[in-house]
């Protein structure tokens, strides 16, 4: 009797998400707030005014990910290497947190240049080594769950962030300068969490006793998995084309950020049971009907004629965000060795950005040569073409 009560309590303790997770996933909600009661008003302060053109605004974002996503993978790196997590992660929030309301005393589009680079760069510092931990810190059978959560919490903050924002501009007429600086808030609410809540988790020793190199030792089944989510990738274009969808099928300026928001509600209720959902019948099978959803709401898109239907896909797309954000996440945990993580996940995030520029590149010509339905057309084959490749793979084992 004794002995299956042990036993009880121990599968209750392995499918407990614990307190890394959960902490981490506070700092991911108040970090979103911060940066999303600020981001979306971006543009606009940056061109009305500091008088800033539209190029300066693509080439501020393209320099600001694109060194996010090199910083992923050397972080990511680090962490393997010195077998400590949290540092980085503390580091990176703390940086990007300190750095964003800076907007608010910027006399020259330069200066954002600079401040949007600098959040970059802590995102950059961060995102593998936290991915890692996360892994580090759960059973595998609860890894989807988990992921599913600090997405969730993600999405919410982005949801919470515009409105925030949206709520002391319309009700309390405040400045853009002010909203900037009472993003510091939330931002430091999230370092505070970060520093007190996250606990680092003893790692290991090196599966070969060597330090670990930046790409060797990860396995082939890693590989051909970032292939396949690069390709998908190439089909995945920024979302801002959504939207200029959606006002081309009726639906009006004004209510661009309900739909915004429509579509971070509904990726933050779904992430949660989308990753438990890949613990429970594997994670190809989920990532494979993520990306299909993807391939249909795209495909629907392009032949879509009434403004009704753009409300309906973006609840769609929402969907596929909560079948694949934390599915991707686990799955890269199941195929590499455990003291890999962080590069793999630098890696992963490095194939995305790589893919990003691209997508969007691509997409534009599209659009404006063919139209917008061979735009939408071309975005759903990719996901299908990618489905198709993740689907001929083998079979992930789990380490």
């Amino acid at each position: 009797m004794a002995e299956k009560q042990s036993d009880t309590d121990r599968n209750r303790s392995s499918r407990s998400l614990g307190r890394n997770v959960y902490a981490l996933a506070a700092v991911s909600f108040f970090t979103d707030v911060s940066s999303e009661m600020i981001y979306p008003l971006l543009p606009v302060f940056l061109t009305t005014v500091l008088g800033a053109s539209a190029g300066f605004i693509g080439a501020i974002e393209g320099a600001a990910e694109s060194t996010a996503a090199l910083l992923k993978l050397v972080s990511g790196w680090w962490s393997d290497r010195v077998r400590r997590r949290k540092p980085l992660v503390v580091a990176g929030y703390a940086l990007a947190s300190a750095v964003r309301p800076l907007v608010a005393i910027a006399q020259s589009a330069m200066q954002v240049l600079f401040i949007r680079v600098s959040d970059r760069v802590g995102k950059g510092i961060r995102n593998a080594p936290r991915d890692a931990l996360i892994a580090d810190s759960i059973d595998p059978s609860v890894r989807g769950r988990a992921f599913g959560v600090r997405s969730a919490a993600d999405n919410a903050g982005a949801l919470l962030g515009p409105l925030i924002a949206f709520a002391l501009l319309a009700w309390w007429h405040v400045s853009l300068r002010t909203v900037f600086w009472l993003a510091a808030i939330p931002g430091a609410i999230a370092v505070i969490v970060a520093i007190v809540g996250v606990r680092e988790v003893r790692q290991r020793e090196m599966l070969d006793g060597k330090a670990p190199s930046l790409h060797r030792g990860m396995g082939g089944r890693f590989w051909a998995f970032l292939v396949v989510i690069f390709i998908f990738t190439l089909g995945n274009s920024t979302d801002a084309f959504l939207l200029l969808r959606a006002r081309q099928l009726g639906v009006p300026v004004a209510l661009a950020p309900i739909l915004w928001a429509l579509l971070n509600g509904v990726k933050s209720i779904s992430n949660v049971p989308g990753g438990a959902l890949s613990d429970r019948i594997g994670r190809r099978p989920t990532l494979i009907g993520g990306w299909l959803v993807y391939a249909i709401v795209y495909f629907l898109f392009a032949r879509a004629t009434h403004a009704w239907e753009a409300w309906a896909l973006f609840a769609g797309y929402g969907l596929f965000f909560g079948l694949s954000e934390g599915t991707e996440l686990a799955l890269v945990a199941d195929v590499v060795p455990a003291d890999r993580r962080g590069s793999a996940y630098g890696w992963y995030y490095l194939a995305i950005g790589i893919g990003a520029l691209p997508a969007s590149l691509m997409f534009g010509v599209l659009w404006d040569r063919f139209g917008s339905p061979v735009a939408f057309s071309t975005g759903a084959g990719l996901a299908l073409a990618a489905a198709m490749a993740l689907l001929a793979l083998p079979a992930p084992r789990e380490r």
